[in-house]
């Protein structure tokens, strides 16, 4: 079974939040969440952020197991710029970006099996 979580409107630019996103998708979510938590890239917090609420989701609304879940996919979308202006020398005006993002967490459900069997 499938869980989603959405996060919107992260203040992270979104090519740096999916270096972050394509380094831990196909893993589990234990090992996801330990791998990003000594990650040293700050889109590391943002996208970890995704996969608890996810993980949460899939624990509490359709009683999974969370040592059994695996990130299936994480999207990462781009949300609105925030432009904004900053004075310069002879009345004039440089334009810069704050960029946005949209990340969504899809955890999917793989129970282990045991030893013995076989497919």
């Amino acid at each position: 079974m499938e869980v989603t979580a959405v996060q919107k409107f992260v203040r992270r630019t979104p090519r740096k939040a999916r270096l972050v996103a394509d380094s831990v998708t196909g893993m589990k979510v234990t090992d996801a969440l330990n791998f990003l938590e000594f990650s040293p890239k700050h889109a590391a917090r943002d996208v970890a952020k995704a996969i608890k609420s996810a993980a949460a989701n899939a624990e509490h609304n359709f009683n999974l197991n969370r040592d059994d879940l695996v990130l299936k996919q994480l999207l990462v979308d781009e949300g609105p710029t925030y432009r904004r202006r900053r004075p310069v020398s002879r009345s004039m005006a440089h334009e810069y970006f704050h960029r946005t993002c949209h990340i969504t967490a899809v955890v999917e459900d793989q129970p282990q099996q045991s030893r013995g069997a076989r497919r």
